[in-house]
């Protein structure tokens, strides 16, 4: 889970990255921060999806699997 704290830095690396521009270190940092909070959000998308049911107009109900995302053509 990513913290408040984080995601503040995260909006403040933004913000100074379109007025001023970021130092090496910043643009790291920033980089770093975003790939965790991508990291978290696809996390708690995927328990989300985990616990979800379709339920059928026939009254079934089957649990969301997860796709194959292989690419085309691939075995």
């Amino acid at each position: 889970m990513i913290t408040q704290e984080k995601i503040d830095r995260i909006n403040f690396l933004a913000r100074k990255s379109r007025e001023e521009g970021l130092t090496e270190a910043e643009a790291l940092e920033q980089k770093n921060l975003r790939a965790e909070y991508v990291a978290a959000f696809r996390k708690s998308l995927e328990n989300t999806l985990d616990n979800t049911v379709i339920q059928r107009p026939d009254g079934t109900r089957e649990r969301v699997t997860k796709k194959n995302n292989k690419p085309k053509g691939v075995q």
